[in-house]
């Protein structure tokens, strides 16, 4: 990558044991760059796909958390947890009634579509200036809103129990570990999150991250630039405007410009020789700017395969 343009997503696959944050911090030693951010917390335990985001695409971080997810859960019933993973103080435990594939299946269903969803209290939401796990370390417990969610679809990929394994597609905003423990309370039993692997942000794939193995191992970023993805490839899934020099000019500037015959709606609006110039929103054969970036140079924003 050409050192002026130092800029782009990099889709991580994060290991187990480590902080979001950590694998943030080892990156910016690593590719030497103060703008450097990520697309979405996991959890120290949960491993996958976790897009880092560089340079001026760290402006995108508001589109990427609006992405869908999907997500290999394991589930262990039987049990009930302080933090509802393995990870907690255990609660409670139960015998689990006889199950079979149907019955699983027919209570997920109830799982299915927009759901109220209470957020744990180990999570990184805030009350009053404080983190919610802070405030649970301690001890303290707060009533949390319940928050409307969206579950696309949950496959039973694997049941040997007292273990289940889940894939399931959702929406932001969405905890795995809050679902397994709504499960299990709703197939009477209990349940906590044994393990969780996210398989997909939006359009960044496992299959396609740069492994934690060779995250672990970079020293040195030659490599891992290598692997970096235009910042529009965060876009992809936008319809694309292209202006000619002077509405480039006004652009930039935060004017809107005529596109006659135009998308409505959000779009990735770019100069005329293919530099990313940001997102601006369709209306009325004109496009108004919503997030600019100092034009990316064109380059290919195909995702690997």
């Amino acid at each position: 990558m050409n050192p002026q343009h130092l800029s782009g997503v990099l889709p991580v696959e994060k290991g187990p044991g480590v902080t979001s944050f950590q694998v943030v911090a080892h990156l910016r030693r690593q590719l030497r760059v103060s703008k450097i951010g990520h697309g979405g917390t996991l959890d120290p335990e949960a491993t996958g796909v976790l897009p880092i985001l560089i340079g001026e695409a760290t402006k995108l971080t508001p589109y990427l958390t609006e992405f869908d997810k999907e997500y290999l859960a394991t589930v262990r019933l039987g049990v009930t947890t302080s933090t509802q993973d393995m990870t907690g103080t255990v609660l409670e435990t139960r015998a689990i009634p006889s199950l079979d594939q149907g019955a699983i299946e027919a209570t997920l269903t109830r799982f299915v579509g927009i759901i109220s969803q209470i957020p744990p209290m180990y999570s990184a939401l805030r009350r009053g200036g404080r983190r919610l796990y802070e405030l649970a370390r301690e001890g303290i417990t707060v009533d949390r809103e319940p928050r409307q969610i969206v579950i696309h679809a949950i496959t039973l990929e694997a049941l040997d129990i007292p273990e289940l394994t889940l894939r399931v597609h959702c929406g932001k905003g969405t905890y795995v570990r809050t679902l397994a423990a709504d499960l299990g309370a709703a197939l009477g039993c209990g349940g906590a999150l044994a393990s969780l692997t996210r398989t997909r942000v939006g359009p960044y794939t496992l299959a396609s991250a740069v492994s934690w193995a060779e995250v672990a191992a970079a020293r040195g970023g030659e490599t891992l630039w290598a692997r970096v993805l235009p910042s529009d490839s965060a876009l992809a899934a936008y319809p694309a405007v292209h202006l000619d020099a002077p509405r480039v000019v006004k652009f930039v500037h935060g004017q809107t410009v005529p596109v006659p015959g135009g998308p409505n709606g959000r779009v990735r609006v770019y100069s005329s020789n293919g530099a990313c110039l940001g997102v601006g929103e369709g209306s009325a054969e004109t496009v108004k700017p919503e997030r600019l970036l100092h034009a990316d140079p064109a380059r290919p924003s195909v995702l690997p395969a």
